[in-house]
């Protein structure tokens, strides 16, 4: 039973990830992979800093910028440097591995010994505080961009995305709503990965390798729910983003728990995505 509810907590410190890749794929229809740097850089970030002891309250705002401002740097380069989104997101993801390394000073650094996060509820066991805190992060990450969206700065961005031709038309400047879009998704992205840092105790340069991939499944998981009952609210796209994120960790963990090799859960999971995402495209082509 603890193994599963490892998964479920897994799937809540990955929700920030999966609602950035939600907003940056979705909303902007952009294939952003810069998601793989910006995760390693807020674990990374997390790491450096509670070891030099920060407090978290300052670390949290650190990583949100730091990753926010990876993602509008790959945001400019598309938009201003006419790059391909593709290729912006490469680019920057490449760069950041030397900067995470640099920051970090090593290829690993373990939290032994830190307080967390987790470690301010006096009374409680490590996981009754981590299922507390993962709850209530994800809560208010998920009823702040939900706001976000339905303002008029959130309902701009979604027309952007849905046409951007139109809002150029109408004088909005849609460059600065990309890079503005795309700094909030990685910021979301970093925020994971200052969650994920400290609930396996350690950050690791290697650690956001194929991350895109696993929170593209879990989005696209959520998204099979909600247009079975073709729910258009941005608040269920939303929730069903989360709890696609949590179903996909539970069924990672099932794999592992009927015999399947670590070796080759990467693999799994790749397949797992294909099939997730081609189950629309077969659909609407019968």
């Amino acid at each position: 039973m603890s193994f599963y509810l490892t998964a479920v907590l897994l799937g809540l410190g990955f929700s920030a990830l999966a609602m950035g890749i939600f907003l940056s794929m979705r909303i902007f229809n952009i294939p952003d992979i810069t998601t793989d740097g910006s995760f390693t850089l807020g674990g990374a970030v997390t790491a450096t800093l509670m070891t030099l002891n920060y407090p978290i309250v300052i670390v949290l705002p650190i990583v949100f910028l730091a990753g926010a401002l990876a993602g509008a740097l790959t945001g400019i380069i598309h938009t201003k440097l006419k790059v391909h989104a593709l290729l912006s997101g490469i680019l920057v993801m490449t760069s950041l591995y030397s900067i995470n390394l640099a920051i970090m000073g090593k290829s690993n650094i373990p939290l032994m010994g830190i307080s967390t996060i987790f470690s301010g509820l006096n009374g409680l066991s490590e996981l009754q505080a981590q299922v507390i805190v993962l709850i209530l992060f994800t809560l208010l990450i998920f009823a702040g961009l939900s706001l976000l969206l339905k303002t008029d700065f959130g309902l701009t961005i979604r027309a952007t995305g849905s046409n951007e031709s139109m809002m150029r038309s109408l004088g909005s400047n849609t460059d600065s709503l990309k890079i503005m879009g795309l700094g909030i998704a990685n910021g979301l992205t970093a925020v994971s990965g200052f969650l994920i840092c400290q609930i396996q105790g350690f950050a690791d340069i290697g650690m956001g390798i194929g991350i895109v991939i696993l929170g593209l499944g879990s989005v696209m998981m959520g998204e099979i729910f909600v247009n079975l009952f073709k729910i258009k609210s941005i608040t269920i796209h939303l929730a069903g983003v989360i709890a696609g994120t949590i179903l996909f960790r539970i069924i990672l963990a099932f794999a592992l728990s009927i015999g399947l090799n670590a070796l080759y859960l990467k693999l799994v999971v790749a397949l797992f995505v294909l099939i997730v995402v081609s189950i629309p495209q077969l659909k609407r082509s019968e």
